[in-house]
């Protein structure tokens, strides 16, 4: 809608101009302050020059009111085109919203956690940002493709495998072991240790094969992610393995060494980070000659970097603040645009019970499972609360309020919006095709306030895309089915004389919260159990 509008006074105005939303919709649903940055050139009162422009506007089929006040020039649609524009996407219900396709193109890198234990719901929320980041991108146009970078070789591969080989000794062959404090413990090791001892055959558990039982360690760990990213209904387009990058290793470090971007020092090869605006520089190649995690790393951005996207977005913990710096700097010293890699980093979360901190997981170890986590509270929730809050700041929230069956429980008391509708409608014995021809002249000004959020989901689409503010679709959301709840408590609707007006309204409110619910990953319900 705000597209069309902005298309609609450009006619007029023949200028740039911004237009915003102003929050008072009873006053104005756009408004541009143009006539402020005219007022210089023209030499004339921002008022003045305002009141002068709304005056292109005598008339217009878009707009009921164009008005100047204190120097912004004020928009208000039209009921019959705010009407035109409700029937055109309920009539399309599979294209409301959508943009037209870009030529803009994305690479994104998300969750990547290293195979070696079950995702924690640390994890969790990069999963589930990145995956609603996509869909968003692909409902505007835009050509978004996803990746998993499996972390598939070095030191943390081996001591997976030698974790696993000293609980196959202790469960399943009764020897006495120690296990050294950077080993992986947990209850998921001994699982995986007695599936190994049914595995292989009993010589097999000996130093040597240690890497084969890394191996296959790492693969069973790699299916159990990919279960618990499907139980979120997180989807993922590509796997990129870190060991199919080793061979590349040598042609990237003759560029990085061609640009003056590394050198050698006490027997290791050190990245000039530096030179870049680094804190330090760091090594790239260790001094018994194997590559640390960042040489890999750099030869997989290399790889991505080279694959003709516009953008690479990279979705980090907060832990990784300090490897930006270095991996942008290893991208310009091998010629190219740093400003086309983004990286967005997730902040840490907190889980509560009854106001008490969530119990860590015995399986794990040492932190939360993100299964046991959509075990208890399912998908939908967890999706919602991730999104609920900008993700570059710390989440705290109890999974106890999210069972709540009332308007503390935003999921639910938007899903209520929707189900509401749908009950509406049945009481009604109506369909949203039978109020299709329906018009808004009998509605009233909250009515229309509520015909024109409804209509306004694509521009917060495109500013939460553009901003990376996910937050704003479950904040408009929220709004939207607070806003039906009261309309809905001081309105009859069964049985009113503008009864189609009504339901052609709700109808509209419901394809708004189902579109918006469905591009957070979460399937709106038509009824409350």
């Amino acid at each position: 809608m705000k597209n069309i509008i902005f298309k609609e006074i450009s006619k007029i105005l023949e200028q740039d101009f911004i237009l915003e939303n102003p929050k008072d919709k009873n006053l104005a649903h756009f408004a541009t302050p143009l006539a402020f940055s005219l007022a210089k050139t023209l030499k004339k009162n921002p008022m003045l020059i305002a009141t002068e422009l709304a005056l292109k506007f005598e008339n217009h089929h878009c707009f009921e009111k164009v008005e100047a006040l204190n120097g912004y020039l004020n928009f208000k649609i039209s009921k019959e085109f705010l009407n035109v524009l409700a029937t055109k996407a309920l009539k399309e219900p599979q294209n409301f919203t959508k943009g037209e396709v870009k030529d803009q193109s994305f690479l994104l890198e998300f969750v990547s956690a290293n195979p070696t234990g079950p995702l924690h719901i640390g994890h969790a929320r990069g999963a589930i940002f990145g995956d609603t980041l996509a869909r968003i991108a692909r409902h505007l146009g835009y050509k978004m493709d996803t990746e998993y970078y499996v972390n598939d070789a070095g030191n943390q591969i081996y001591l997976l495998g030698l974790s696993v080989l000293l609980s196959v000794k202790e469960q399943c062959l009764k020897e006495k072991v120690i296990y050294p404090n950077e080993y992986y413990k947990g209850e998921y090791i001994a699982e995986l240790a007695k599936e190994a001892f049914a595995h292989f055959e009993k010589d097999f558990f000996k130093e040597e094969n240690i890497p084969a039982l890394a191996s296959w360690a790492k693969d069973k760990m790699l299916h159990l992610i990919k279960e618990d990213l499907q139980k979120a209904k997180v989807n993922i387009d590509a796997y990129s393995n870190e060991s199919s990058y080793y061979d590349a290793l040598d042609e990237t470090l003759q560029v990085l060494k061609k640009h003056g971007g590394i050198y050698e020092k006490e027997g290791k090869i050190w990245l000039a980070s530096t030179l870049k605006g680094d804190e330090k520089d760091r090594v790239i190649i260790k001094e018994d000659g194997k590559g640390a995690y960042l040489a890999a790393d750099i030869v997989y951005h290399k790889d991505k970097m080279s694959r003709s996207y516009d953008k690479c977005i990279n979705i980090w913990g907060a832990d990784h603040h300090g490897y930006i710096l270095r991996m942008k700097a290893a991208m310009e010293f091998l010629g190219f645009d740093s400003n086309k890699l983004e990286i967005i980093l997730t902040q840490m979360v907190s889980l509560l019970k009854d106001k008490e901190p969530y119990k860590m997981s015995k399986r794990a170890g040492n932190f939360i499972l993100m299964s046991e986590v959509l075990d208890e509270i399912g998908a939908d929730a967890l999706r919602f609360i991730f999104l609920s809050k900008k993700c570059d700041t710390h989440l705290e929230f109890d999974i106890n309020d999210l069972k709540k069956e009332d308007s503390s429980n935003p999921i639910f008391y938007i899903n209520y919006a929707h189900a509401r509708i749908h009950q509406v409608f049945i009481k009604a014995k109506k369909t949203p095709q039978d109020v299709l021809n329906a018009d808004f002249s009998s509605l009233n000004q909250e009515g229309i306030n509520l015909v024109f959020e409804s209509l306004n989901l694509e521009s917060i689409l495109n500013d939460a895309f553009e901003s990376r503010s996910l937050q704003k679709l479950p904040d408009y959301l929220k709004n939207l089915a607070s806003n039906f709840h009261k309309f809905y408590n001081e309105n009859r609707v069964v049985g009113a004389e503008n009864e189609d007006t009504l339901l052609k309204l709700f109808s509209l409110v419901a394809l708004s919260i189902k579109t918006g619910l469905s591009l957070m990953g979460i399937e709106a319900k038509n009824k409350m159990e």
